[in-house]
């Protein structure tokens, strides 16, 4: 299996996504506390890192987002 996010860090996808879209933006798209309430790097990767069916929705708009 080709997996495409090999060597890609979580906290590289994070902080590459709110670079790309913001904060406000990732809130709409991925409806999680973590992007709308007081976001971060730091408590983003501490939910995520938790929470297997949020990271895998950030990994896949991470995957769909032509950068």
């Amino acid at each position: 299996m080709n997996n495409q996010l090999h060597g890609v860090t979580l906290e590289a996808i994070v902080t590459r996504l709110h670079e790309y879209y913001g904060w406000e933006q990732l809130a709409q798209r991925i409806d999680i506390n973590c992007f709308s309430k007081d976001p971060s790097i730091k408590s983003s990767l501490k939910f995520l890192r938790k929470t297997p069916w949020a990271r895998a929705q950030v990994e896949e708009l991470y995957l769909a987002t032509k950068f």
